[in-house]
Parts: structure tokens; C-alpha cells; sequence
């Protein structure tokens, strides 16, 4: 059996890429979904083992201790991470598989996984962002503003697609990779 291809949709902490993942899992049943594990607090709407696996600190801290994180971080006191069991798994029983994370943690899998497909999303705005962020009051003014701060130097990792564009394409984008890939194998 062949093995999945790993597409990674990355952009900045509260720019909606986890709703954007959602859309492309949508559009894209066949496609597994890596959950990503959390030490923040379940939001009501959320659900454990679909949305995040939500941990405490030391359990999380345990995990990290033991390497079983591709990646992780701490974004304003929380920890989040994404566990190699979980995108191993998916992988290896040939399905391509999607995970959100922010841009930091997409170049970090992209060295563990050469073969991955970064696709990097641009919030619409700083604007935007701002009132997605203040609309959820869940977090702090001063939170708020610390993400935002972020943005622009997270936003420089990568080359920037548009939602849609993602949609229509994601298909053609993996075939893509996956014929540069194994171009450089053969080299």
C-alpha cells in the first residue's frame, strides 16, 4: 500500500485556519484529519479527540519529554502540539492526510517530512483578524494584541494562497508535489 501524502495548512494563531482545514476536509472526504493536542481550555463547541486531544500541562509536558510531538509550542501560556502517532498512522494506512498548525510549526514538520505540502493561508486582514480574534472573547486585549503583533513576521515564511483557490486546486497541488518529490528521489 502506498503511503499518504501529509498537507499542512499553516497560517498565524487565530487566523481560522482550523475552519479552513474544516472546509477542505469537507470538500475532501477522503482525506484524514491530524488532531492536534492542547493544554488550553475545550471551548463548549469543541470536541475531545476531534477538535484537539486537550491534555494538562504535565501530561502534555510528559509528551514533549518523550518525543512524541512532530512539533509543539507554547502560544500565550498554552501548549499545542502535533503527535507523530496520530499523522504516522494516517499515513502509513495510505490516506493523505491534513493538520493545521502556525507557521513555525509548518517549517518544522517540512524538515522532519520533505515530501509535505505546505499550504500557507493569508488572514484577509489584520483588520479582520482583529475583530475574529475580540469577537470570541476568550482571550485578553493585551492577548489579542500580542497575537496580531505576530502576524506579519509569520506571514513571511511562505507563499500565500487563497482559501478558494485551495479548495478548487488541493487535488492538483498534491499531484504536484508528489511528481517534484519523486523527481528528487530519482536524482
Amino acid at each position: 500500500m502506498a503511503r499518504g501524502k501529509l498537507i499542512v495548512v499553516a497560517a498565524p494563531s487565530g487566523s481560522g485556519k482550523t475552519t479552513i482545514a474544516q472546509e477542505i476536509m469537507r470538500r475532501n472526504p477522503s482525506l484524514g484529519f491530524s488532531v492536534s493536542a492542547t493544554t488550553r481550555q475545550r471551548r463548549a463547541s469543541e470536541k475531545e479527540g476531534v477538535d484537539y486531544f486537550f491534555l494538562s500541562d504535565a501530561e502534555f509536558k510528559k509528551k514533549v519529554t518523550a518525543g512524541d510531538f512532530i512539533e509543539w509550542e507554547e502560544v500565550f501560556g498554552c501548549l499545542y502540539g502535533t503527535l507523530k502517532s496520530e499523522v504516522d498512522r494516517l499515513i502509513a494506512a495510505g490516506r493523505d492526510t491534513l493538520f493545521d498548525v502556525d507557521v513555525k510549526g509548518a517549517l518544522s514538520i517540512k524538515m522532519l517530512y520533505p515530501e509535505a505540502l505546505l499550504i500557507f493561508i493569508k488572514p484577509p486582514s489584520l483588520e479582520a483578524l482583529k475583530e475574529r480574534l475580540t469577537g470570541r472573547r476568550s482571550e485578553s486585549d493585551d492577548s489579542v494584541a500580542r497575537r496580531l503583533e505576530r502576524v506579519p513576521m509569520e506571514m513571511e515564511a511562505g507563499k500565500q494562497f487563497d482559501v478558494q483557490v485551495v479548495n478548487d486546486n488541493l487535488d492538483r497541488a498534491v499531484e504536484e508535489v508528489d511528481a517534484r518529490v519523486r523527481k528528487h528521489l530519482q536524482q
